[in-house]
């Protein structure tokens, strides 16, 4: 029986975990034995229990409860308690996802004392070195004995950096592996979409009418953070759906919350309060997002994960942001970067609702967990 640590520590990763844990449950349950430890990042219950109860992934064995902190303080805490885990148990291997702190600490926990690593979302690159989460993924992919890239592109960019090539060995003189095992998001939203309408209720709720709203997600914290781009993200927001007679709805990160009032313009702050058009709602649980994705007209979002799930749904997005990882979006033309450039944002609206969009088969067959899972019994058999 193999046994893997499985690390999560934001919402994100919490999703990408209950594709997994359902795939050992569902596939192998005779071959692996899965424990997740919880470290904490995020520890508002909005943003964390509520996910790991709704989509049913087993209950964390650990928590470090580590909580918020400056980088390098989070990640210290982070790398001393995993360890201590994985020196507590005997575990064959660490799974690890995309590119939080809690990502970079599993990876240089485990690589300190040769456990194996196995990097999920491996390969993503926004070659923006001044984004904590490309210096995460990075020395996550460096570290990890196997690759999984969830798309052809990312295989591309690990391609480029000479993965596929590389001499590196690791515990026992095994070679690294990279495969494109297609994206574990995928699994869920196939999994989940059909179930959401009977799990959540927040479009009756709220009153809309499908395909006559926008969702918007923001939580960067170089978009919440600095004045200036918040202020233009809302005051294009703010005209979008003013001269559009089209509702938005902004399910909203605590932390985003706390910053509004102070960040943005008042002006444009004092707009938004009075505005029927704008419409912050508390953060939003799984099936409640999967509901507002599949029934918006558009998306805008900082979201790498957003970005995605707009694309399953079949969605054009909008990108806040100045690049992304997700370049298969933007270039099957179902996405639109447009940093955070109050024009841009409106144009980028204006020609996404204007044209038909496409959306093909980027994402793999929606069985990339049954795959990942049995490239990690081979590898470590």
């Amino acid at each position: 029986m193999i046994k893997l640590l499985t690390v999560i520590g934001a919402r994100p990763q919490i999703i990408k975990a209950a594709a997994i844990s359902r795939a050992v449950k569902g596939h192998f349950a005779e071959e692996i034995e899965e424990k997740i430890l919880h470290t904490g990042q995020h520890y508002d219950a909005n943003m964390s229990q509520v996910f790991i109860d709704e989509l049913g992934i087993p209950q964390p064995d650990f928590n470090l409860g580590v909580g918020s902190g400056r980088h390098g303080e989070q990640t210290a805490k982070m790398i001393a308690g995993i360890e201590e885990v994985l020196l507590s148990e005997h575990f064959d291997g660490i799974v690890l996802y995309g590119d939080t702190n809690s990502t970079l600490a599993g990876a240089v926990a485990a690589s300190k004392i040769h456990v194996p690593i196995f990097h999920i979302e491996a390969g993503l690159r926004s070659f923006n070195m001044a984004m904590p989460e490309e210096v995460n993924r990075m020395v996550c992919d460096q570290l990890s004995s196997i690759l999984f890239a969830p798309t052809e592109t990312g295989m591309e960019n690990l391609r480029q950096d000479g993965y596929l090539k590389s001499k590196a060995k690791f515990k026992s003189g095994k070679q690294r592996l990279v495969y494109n095992s297609g994206d574990v998001m995928y699994d869920n939203s196939l999994y989940f979409a059909s179930i959401a309408n009977q799990k959540s209720s927040i479009i009756k709720d709220l009153s809309f009418i499908p395909g006559n709203f926008i969702l918007t997600t923001i939580h960067r914290d170089n978009n919440t953070d600095d004045k200036e781009r918040l202020s233009s993200i809302f005051a294009a927001l703010l005209e979008i759906a003013e001269s559009n007679h089209m509702k938005v709805v902004l399910p909203l990160h605590p932390r985003t919350a706390k910053l509004l009032p102070v960040n943005l313009e008042p002006t444009i702050y004092n707009k938004v309060k009075a505005s029927e058009w704008i419409q912050i709602i508390p953060p939003a649980s799984f099936f409640d997002i999967i509901e507002l994705e599949k029934n918006a007209k558009i998306v805008m979002t900082d979201s790498g994960g957003v970005q995605k799930e707009a694309f399953f749904f079949e969605k054009p997005c909008v990108i806040f942001r100045p690049e992304t990882e997700w370049v298969e979006i933007v270039n099957h033309g179902a996405g639109i970067i447009v940093d955070a450039d109050r024009q841009r944002i409106l144009d980028a609206y204006q020609s996404l609702t204007d044209k038909k969009v496409s959306f093909p088969a980027l994402f793999g067959d929606g069985h990339a967990s049954e795959f990942i899972l049995s490239k990690i019994i081979e590898y470590l058999a």
